[in-house]
């Protein structure tokens, strides 16, 4: 549909869905620009950690933060906030990783983006991120989900809760099981079976 063969019906509607979307955006410009500065590279890095691609983590950032600043939620507190941010991330991330399942998809990076190996033994370095890398992605995404937030981003066991939908009860547990199968895969065996 191009601008020029536009009815006054079409334009209307158009108009109106923008005025709809600019209703939606509850936070002030300034106000936006903080929260974007204070979680971008956290939430990207979750992404990126998610789906093991940089181009895609970029473009499912984009979409997280469209959703979240088309929510009419009330928020009690930053922290609540981020929370929501977080879960929206999670979200978009498996319907991207789903829709994608029939594809064999790009293993972990050994190194962040932009990381280099630092310090003295870089081979050694990559060798453990390596390993660790392969044994995050022996874990379920749950478990996965829940080490990162809770040693990564420093999440409480109710953050992480809130994150994943689950009971704060459960989160002890959650983290107890993952870092088992991880510790247990590591040093060679299989580990706890995943949930």
């Amino acid at each position: 549909m191009s601008l020029p063969n536009l009815t006054l019906t079409e334009l209307q509607r158009l108009e109106g869905q923008r005025a709809e979307t600019v209703d939606t955006l509850q936070m002030d410009h300034d106000a936006f620009q903080g929260f974007y500065q204070q979680t971008a590279r956290p939430v990207w890095v979750f992404l990126f950690r998610r789906t093991g691609d940089e181009q895609l983590a970029d473009d499912l950032l984009q979409d997280t933060y469209y959703r979240f600043l088309r929510t009419h939620r009330d928020f009690e507190n930053e922290s609540h906030r981020r929370n929501y941010l977080f879960r929206i991330a999670r979200n978009v991330a498996n319907d991207a990783l789903r829709w994608r399942r029939d594809r064999s998809c790009a293993p972990l990076p050994e190194n962040g983006p932009g990381e280099p190996a630092a310090g003295g033994n870089a081979a050694a370095q990559s060798e453990n991120r390596t390993d660790l890398n392969r044994a995050m992605t022996s874990l379920s995404v749950r478990q996965r989900d829940a080490l990162w937030l809770a040693y990564a981003e420093g999440s409480s066991h109710q953050e992480i809760a809130e994150v994943l939908g689950l009971k704060t009860a459960s989160i002890k547990l959650l983290l107890f099981r993952a870092r088992r199968k991880l510790a247990g895969i590591l040093q060679g065996g299989r580990g706890e079976g995943g949930r």
